[in-house]
């Protein structure tokens, strides 16, 4: 089941972007060739397929439209991660197995490539397939949960402040909320909010995202100490030689593996309420919880 849920949501992730981003050939070039090598580096497109799959439970099937949300979320998140790699922040030369976007195409185009993909994201936004209301909706949470208070910016910036010093407890987990959860959070409440999810609806999967979010980087925290760059696709160890405020620096690997599978039980309680409906996300959540890459 997992195999099909992982395939079928990357296939129409890949075609709503296909069809969202502009051709390498249009003009000027350039930067729409390092848009796409970054967007198309091999990426499992987990968020959007959270984003859909969440859809599908509120609404019973698939809503028409939903991929290109999907696709809008994508490129927020690579924008992210082609700022995230760049010399000033991470400084890192792999990523999904491919030179880093500044390593391909150099800085200067690296950090336009990201700020068009969050333009581009948003433009797409505009123009969703849902009521205006609901739009307006899924346009703020997206805002709010890449931006500076409690999302991914100000997750990114405690990261960085955070290097080389002893981290605690609400420092780590404030990190790890806002800069990896927040935008999985918004994926699942997004998918929602575009299927018509009632009040109860979002708060279940605001909190089933909340959850599923801080377990993922737990989990991707471990990876990095455990992996090779080969497995990862992306260059291992970086965590710890930048002495980075993680789970497994505060409380080791096995009691963060603990602490991430209570989080991934209270993600799935969420989901009572659905029944066979909630499979998807289920057998989604508890992948995200026991991936070895």
């Amino acid at each position: 089941m997992l195999k099909d849920i992982l395939e079928q949501g990357q296939s129409l992730a890949d075609e709503a972007l296909e069809r969202l981003l502009p051709p390498s050939t249009q003009y000027p070039p350039s930067i729409h060739e390092a848009m796409r090598h970054s967007v198309f580096a091999g990426g499992k497109r987990l968020r959007p397929i959270l984003c859909m799959e969440a859809a599908r439970m509120i609404a019973g099937m698939l809503p028409d439209g939903v991929a290109e949300l999907g696709g809008a979320i994508e490129m927020l998140h690579t924008y992210s991660l082609i700022h995230d790699d760049l010399p000033a922040l991470d400084n890192d030369d792999l990523r999904r197995g491919r030179p880093t976007c500044h390593k391909a195409f150099g800085e200067a185009l690296a950090i336009l490539a990201g700020d068009a993909l969050q333009t581009n994201a948003y433009e797409v936004m505009a123009n969703l397939r849902c009521p205006a209301e609901a739009r307006v909706r899924i346009i703020g949470e997206l805002a709010h949960a890449t931006g500076t208070i409690d999302g991914m910016i100000g997750g990114q910036v405690m990261d960085l402040e955070s290097e080389h010093s002893t981290p605690d407890l609400k420092t780590v987990e404030y990190i790890h909320r806002s800069k990896t959860g927040a935008l999985i959070t918004a994926s699942v409440v997004t998918g929602g909010l575009y299927a018509g999810g009632t009040p109860n609806d979002i708060d279940r999967l605001r909190c089933f995202g909340q959850s599923l979010g801080l377990a993922f980087q737990i989990v991707d925290d471990v990876l990095d100490l455990t992996q090779s760059s080969e497995q990862l696709g992306k260059t291992a160890g970086k965590d710890k030689s930048s002495e980075k405020a993680t789970y497994p620096a505060l409380f080791g690997i096995d009691e963060s593996l603990r602490k991430a599978d209570a989080l991934v039980s209270t993600a799935m309680s969420q989901l009572e309420a659905y029944g066979t409906r909630g499979d998807a996300l289920r057998t989604i959540g508890h992948y995200l919880a026991e991936r070895k890459k």
